[in-house]
């Protein structure tokens, strides 16, 4: 397998390491997505020897996609050791990106994460707010672990929703903040928890009709990190789920981001292939999944490619062997992808040596680095 191939229809940078899908948002007549980027290296290091970046790119169909400037530079003292993740939301035509600012203090190896703004009015040159941070410190209800910004306004009311631990209880939290303006905040609370759990990472939350989806990475102690799917209600302090799942089962796919478009879909990008094959190949392979809508049917969650690109989708490929009971994905020089259950409905979309296997209309994904 030629990990080095140009892929058709998954982007990723010309050159650079990329991971988490940052800030999607549809603003002036473009879908703009933003992510972790190290321009100068293939490899992830440390923040204090390679801080991160927002790479940036923009598309209207989903398919041909635009490489813009870097959005956000680790260049102020706050966010001097890296630009870590986070949303982005309009307001007054005003594009606004909220973002973890990552600093180390000197002669320390300790990170301080806190929250910062940009803005811009092109969706292309940003202006760090001057009075950053706008979140200078984790609440007592969070930990050292406090990043990955998450932005929503309901009823004219902004929330932030953070990614955080709690050491001292052993859980993993999403903490729940508001404003009345994008930039003065006031902590409102233990949003969502969970037990024997690190952190949490890379949160999102969109309303979808009365109802709201809420996605985040979770990092228990003795288990691998998964990204979940939660569909339910908002009382304007705590999240009540009542449906969760990963849709995506994997194995090659992590840290999720969901927006809202002007269409009214929630869509979900994420990353390929994950923290798995971190240095597999040459260079980094990593790349942004293809968008899928999210949509609750007969009382699961769903997540199937959008419109645009959908005609990209086929019956079959070599790679998935159909069994008695399910299929297989063969993969090069790994452990195959073993699915077992009944289809009604198999649609695959291959790019090179990604490929992303919808079961049953979207009710079961499979997205794999072959």
């Amino acid at each position: 397998m030629n990990y080095l191939k140009k892929l058709q229809y998954h982007y990723k940078p010309q050159k650079g390491w990329i991971n988490d899908p940052n800030g999607l948002v549809y603003f002036k007549g473009y879908y703009h997505v933003f992510y972790q980027h190290l321009p100068n290296s293939e490899i992830v290091g440390n923040p204090g020897e390679r801080p991160m970046h927002w790479g940036h790119t923009r598309t209207k169909n989903f398919i041909d996609w635009e490489e813009l400037p870097i959005a956000l530079y680790p260049d102020k003292e706050y966010d001097r050791n890296g630009c870590f993740s986070g949303t982005a939301i309009v307001k007054d035509d005003v594009l606004y990106l909220c973002y973890a600012s990552i600093r180390i203090p000197d002669g320390e190896t300790r990170l301080v994460q806190t929250v910062s703004i940009a803005y811009s009015n092109d969706g292309i040159s940003f202006e760090k707010y001057e009075k950053n941070p706008v979140i200078d410190n984790y609440p007592e209800d969070g930990g050292p672990d406090f990043r990955d910004p998450a932005l929503i306004c309901v009823d004219s009311t902004y929330y932030c929703v953070m990614a955080t631990g709690h050491p001292k209880t052993k859980k993993g939290r999403l903490l729940l903040y508001q404003s009345e303006n994008l930039l003065d905040w006031e902590y409102c609370g233990i949003m969502v928890e969970w037990d024997n759990c690190e952190f949490t990472e890379c949160p999102s939350f969109v309303r979808q009709d009365d109802r709201y989806f809420l996605t985040t990475s979770v990092c228990p102690f003795e288990a691998e990190r998964y990204f979940s799917i939660m569909y339910g209600t908002f009382n304007g302090g705590t999240f009540k789920a009542e449906l969760t799942d990963s849709v995506d089962r994997g194995p090659d796919q992590y840290a999720g981001q969901v927006f809202t478009d002007y269409k009214g879909r929630n869509i979900l990008i994420a990353w390929i292939p994950g923290w798995k094959y971190e240095g597999f190949a040459q260079k980094d392979i990593g790349c942004m999944s293809l968008p899928r809508e999210l949509f609750v049917k007969d009382g699961n969650i769903y997540a199937y490619p959008v419109e645009e690109v959908r005609y990209l989708l086929k019956d079959n490929d070599p790679a998935v062997k159909i069994t008695d009971d399910g299929f297989v994905i063969e993969r090069e020089g790994r452990e195959s992808v073993v699915y077992h259950g009944e289809i009604t409905d198999l649609k695959i979309l291959r790019d090179e040596y990604v490929i992303e296997v919808f079961v049953n209309g979207g009710e079961k994904i499979y997205t794999a680095i072959l």
